[in-house]
């Protein structure tokens, strides 16, 4: 991955030094004398050494991402409900199979569920912008260990310390759209660049600037497939999935916030409000920019 670390991932021993030739207990002192030694000891940490995988590439070109996303407007352009998701996501799998990623908020665990179920294994990816609630990162951390799907952190270059040094410190008060620009929206614009295909969590009802977001498109941004299979849900419908499977909802959607995103940024919600009212209140700014 070009930005991100995988939670939860596997950690690789190291073989430690021979103390003695031929000694199991490490018994020994002083420099071999055998002349093969040296060369036997290179070979050993060769094969143990990990194996790096290849750098991740997208296997479609851009005229046919644009084909598939005709066709998949045709497919699923009325696309509804939970079987109308798993639907489109069973196509995207049968397509595009490890090409493809998922980017998930983690204000709910609903779409990676889903995914999971679709294309077990599929990439989930999470923006750690280093200003995430407490919830959210256990969302997170319970993602990734009782789903099927490895979560990727996708983190920007400059650590929050590194920005306030640059920047200075509270940037997201002062200029939020340069803030998201650092930490959301070119650290996801680098990792998308090696996929095919991204699904999101976008739904119709969330905001005005989103009521029109069809279930599958070509994303002119980043230059690749992008899937909404929850498009057409209602907030009944989402919680509802997750009351009938068991699935995670992150605590601050039953406390006052409807939509989640950094903690400096985001406010509770008075009820019967616009969900996105929280999101950088009194700043003229509703979305990060991922999404417009």
């Amino acid at each position: 991955m070009s930005a991100g670390t995988t939670t939860g991932g596997a950690v690789h021993g190291v073989a430690g030094p021979r103390t003695g030739p031929g000694s199991a207990s490490g018994v020994g002192s002083g420099p071999s004398t055998d002349p093969d030694v040296g060369p036997r000891a290179a070979v050993a940490a060769h094969e143990q050494a990990p194996v790096q995988a290849p750098p991740r590439r997208r296997a479609r070109t851009e005229a046919e991402l644009r084909a598939l996303a005709e066709e998949g407007q045709r497919l699923f352009g009325d696309a509804r409900g939970v079987d109308g998701a798993l639907a489109v996501l069973r196509w995207v799998a049968d397509e595009l199979g490890r090409g493809v990623a998922v980017a998930s908020s983690m204000a709910n665990a609903v779409l990676p569920h889903l995914a999971s179920r679709a294309l077990p294994g599929v990439d989930v990816l999470f923006l750690e912008t280093g200003y995430h609630f407490a919830e959210t990162l256990g969302t997170r951390d319970a993602v990734a260990q009782t789903m099927d799907v490895p979560v990727v952190d996708v983190r920007p270059s400059l650590s929050v310390p590194d920005q306030d040094a640059r920047y200075g410190a509270r940037l997201h008060d002062r200029d939020p759209g340069l803030c998201c620009a650092i930490r959301k929206v070119e650290p996801l614009r680098a990792e998308l660049a090696t996929y095919d295909a991204w699904v999101t969590g976008v739904r119709r009802e969330e905001a005005s600037t989103r009521t029109g977001a069809p279930v599958v498109q070509f994303d002119e941004k980043h230059g690749l497939l992008k899937v909404n299979p929850i498009a057409a849900w209602s907030w009944d419908e989402l919680v509802g999935y997750a009351e009938e499977h068991g699935v995670l909802l992150n605590p601050l959607l039953l406390d006052g916030f409807p939509s989640i995103g950094c903690a400096p940024c985001t406010q509770r919600v008075e009820p019967g409000a616009d969900p996105r009212s929280g999101r950088w209140a009194g700043l003229g700014k509703t979305e990060c920019g991922i999404h417009t």
